[in-house]
């Protein structure tokens, strides 16, 4: 069921099925970042500026993660930035010889970079997500 969204920012208006969102970035400055999906665009709803938007979207964001959710989504502290990510949105994962793993964010062109030192729990939950997912491990 497609959860709709009327968004007034920058001076154009967007309608956007949250459903098909594959990341958020929430940033400290109370921002929420997203990628519009199919095209790449960044999206960048300020809590200052459109707070009942960011409300919405914020509560949004808590349904999809909390523990109940049957969804694939993580979180994750990275570049001072806190990630939402629906790893069943994501289309091809990378391991180079250091053992990290590399993915590219939904509709968007930054890629995360998980290093097993660094991000040891979100590490393991990709890993698994990976094994369970497609059959095959890596490191």
């Amino acid at each position: 069921m497609a959860h709709w969204i009327k968004i007034l920012e920058d001076r154009k208006q967007y309608i956007v099925n949250l459903e098909r969102i594959g990341a958020f970035c929430a940033e400290a400055n109370q921002r929420i970042k997203f990628w519009l999906p199919d095209s790449g665009q960044p999206l960048v709803v300020s809590g200052q500026a459109n707070p009942d938007v960011y409300q919405i979207l914020w509560n949004y964001i808590e349904k999809i993660i909390a523990p109940v959710s049957q969804n694939y989504w993580i979180r994750l502290e990275y570049e001072r930035k806190e990630y939402l990510i629906n790893l069943s949105r994501i289309q091809s994962f990378a391991c180079d010889a250091g053992k990290r793993i590399t993915f590219w964010l939904p509709d968007g062109v930054e890629p995360i970079i998980l290093n097993p030192q660094t991000y040891p729990e979100v590490y393991h939950q990709v890993q698994e997500y990976i094994q369970n997912t497609t059959g095959y491990s890596l490191p």
